[in-house]
């Protein structure tokens, strides 16, 4: 296999724990996965820059140690992954998020005819391409983060999933403001359930300081942007175009928070 290893650093304290970053190039990506166990608490995680395949280690990780990564989205119940890692995989998880069924209570929290109905109505969405289509998904969702209050918490993996739907929608749409208040809504429930150093908690992390910062919220917006930057950095690597595009962002509200 054509790869790079590049030993990031040890632990600090003279043990045997080490960070890395590995690189798969594009003609052995296809079957890089198969070389890596699967775990739903994954000590390791896969990101791309381009064509290359970044894998990194998003937990202190002792000599000998063996490399896990998720090959699903961790996002749902038990039963849900168990399932599908059986479909696509064909084997079971015994992991000790799974065993515990680590989170299942908060994540299928609130009323179960409301999280079922927002689930049917997330798994609807097909990538909209037109304002027109924009508007008819947000106009969904809108109906029923309204009808739902009370009934539904933010933890619900349904109601997050539909946060991050109408968020997207209103981007989309250009519609700032509202979007910042779907985002607000997710960043507990996605410190919740990516907790420690995750992808997609920096990710959202970023698109949320991106927003506060367009609505001129530069102390809010930095305080997002550091936290975003503090996982990435682990996640993604200084050097990725994405951690590039984060650090212009957050020496832009620097700057600005200086001169005020």
């Amino acid at each position: 296999m054509l790869a790079t290893w590049k030993l990031l650093k040890g632990n600090g304290s003279g043990g045997s724990s080490v960070k890395f970053s590995l690189s798969l190039f594009p003609s052995t990506t296809p079957h890089s996965m198969s070389l890596l166990n699967h775990s739903c608490d994954p000590n390791c995680v896969m990101v791309f820059e381009g064509y290359q395949l970044l894998l990194r280690s998003v937990q202190e990780i002792q000599i000998g140690e063996e490399l896990t990564i998720s090959y699903i989205e961790s996002l749902m119940p038990t039963s849900e992954r168990q399932k599908q890692l059986m479909r696509q995989y064909c084997f079971e998880c015994d992991c000790l998020n799974c065993h515990n069924q680590e989170k299942d209570a908060e994540k299928l929290a609130g009323e179960e005819h409301a999280w079922k109905e927002v689930k049917d109505a997330v798994n609807e969405v097909r990538y909209p391409k037109s304002k027109e289509e924009w508007e008819q998904v947000l106009a969904r969702f809108q109906k029923l983060l309204s009808s739902n209050t009370g009934h539904l918490p933010d933890t619900n993996i349904y109601q997050l999933k539909m946060l991050d739907c109408a968020m997207d929608a209103c981007i989309n749409l250009e519609s700032w403001e509202e979007a910042l208040s779907y985002g607000n809504r997710t960043l507990e429930p996605y410190s919740l359930y990516y907790p420690g150093f995750h992808p997609l908690r920096a990710v959202q992390l970023m698109r949320v300081g991106k927003l506060q910062y367009s609505q001129a919220m530069f102390p809010q917006a930095l305080e997002t942007l550091k936290q975003a930057y503090n996982i990435m950095k682990v996640t993604h690597g200084t050097d990725h175009s994405l951690m590039q595009t984060l650090m212009e962002i957050k020496e832009q509200c620097e700057a600005i928070m200086r001169i005020q």
